[in-house]
């Protein structure tokens, strides 16, 4: 699953702080929690408590976790949509990622500077959301042109896209996004063909102060990316940009350790990925055995043959059945034998739809 999340901001905002706190330690051993590919590119393991509870449960030689990608996108500025500051550089990263993480300041700092004078989330985040609008308007614009002239020969495609186009421009016009705009899944397909920046999915991250991190909901600026995130049907992390750089490079003990003296249960960073990953439509799976405990990431909806293929072709090519528990089943009979002598160890076929926990041995025959 090579799906990424771009962290995008204005300047000042803490959006580097967070990517470095994302790439930091561990780059040469897959097993650390954070490690880099390229400068701008930070995997990280997908935190998950089932993970842990099904090592612990089968005790396996090797525990593998599965990754996500956050891709460092250049800094915006006012204009973007017109080339200003490194605009085209923006505009180009966006189109490659997946998902939106809109880092967001909600901190005050006389020794950092804001980019427009003063600290105002609602203003920042309004400043890059019009920027996309009008990079999308620019594109929907050259399109009608040259389907207009088809529309006007009958022909039913080029109607069906004209009145698709038609509704995104009088979005954009009204500085609304394409996510905003509700179409049918037939207008859907013709929308993701059009590429457009505001058609991905958003998440709203809030950097506060140090001072703020056990009880965010006192921080007026979270309150009103909240507020505001609820209009656009899109979720708020809320991070400390600063404390999350340093708990990067504890270890396991160390970290738990250092949140419970701050008041929190999980790192902001840890939520962040989560939710990221969750807002691909992206959910797990488990094989598990004596050899290996491993996760692996599959889009929500996928059929157990698909899923099968994320380890091999060859399972999916030659796909028989799919031996299939539940993770809350598994925990609860205590052992995979005990799930089979309950009852609760199934077998699946072709449409099995497989569901976010799942543990499954793939029976395959090539």
């Amino acid at each position: 699953m090579a799906l990424t999340a771009g962290i995008v901001g204005l300047p000042n905002v803490g959006k580097s702080t967070l990517f470095n706190a994302i790439t930091q330690a561990g780059a040469e051993a897959a097993n650390y929690p954070f490690c880099t590919i390229d400068p701008n590119v930070g995997i990280v393991e997908v935190p998950d408590h089932s993970l842990t509870k099904l090592t612990e449960l089968v005790q396996p030689k090797k525990t593998v976790p599965t990754t996500f990608e956050f891709t460092d996108i250049a800094g915006i500025v006012k204009g973007a949509s017109k080339g200003e500051g490194l605009g085209n550089k923006f505009l180009s990263h966006i189109r490659e990622v997946d998902a939106i993480c809109q880092v967001v300041r909600c901190f005050a700092d006389d020794n950092i500077t804001h980019v427009s004078g003063k600290v105002d989330p609602i203003a920042d985040i309004e400043t890059i959301n019009l920027e996309l609008i009008l990079a999308d308007l620019e594109t929907v614009e050259k399109r009608i042109g040259r389907v207009e002239k088809m529309a006007k020969q009958k022909d039913k495609d080029a109607i069906f896209e004209f009145e698709i186009l038609s509704m995104l421009k009088d979005a954009f016009e009204s500085e609304k996004p394409a996510r905003a705009v509700e179409f049918t899944d037939e207008q859907m397909k013709v929308v993701k063909g059009l590429h457009l920046l505001t058609i991905k999915p958003v998440l709203y991250v809030a950097n506060v102060g140090e001072e703020d991190v056990a009880d965010p909901s006192s921080n007026e600026y979270v309150q009103k990316v909240k507020k505001y995130a609820e209009k656009d049907n899109a979720e708020v992390v809320v991070v400390c940009a600063k404390i999350e750089s340093e708990i990067a490079e504890l270890d396991g003990e160390e970290k738990a350790m250092f949140l419970q003296e701050l008041g929190i249960e999980e790192s902001g960073l840890d939520q962040l990925i989560r939710k990221a990953y969750s807002l691909l439509g992206l959910a797990t799976y488990f094989t598990a055995g004596v050899q290996e405990v491993r996760a692996w990431t599959f889009r929500k909806g996928m059929k157990a043959p698909q899923c099968a293929g994320i380890i091999h072709s060859d399972f999916e090519r030659g796909f028989i059945r799919a031996e299939t528990v539940s993770y809350d089943d598994l925990l609860a009979a205590g052992s995979m034998a005990a799930a089979r002598e309950a009852g609760k160890v199934r077998l699946e076929g072709k449409d099995y739809e497989v569901q976010d926990g799942d543990i499954i041995h793939f029976r395959f025959n090539v």
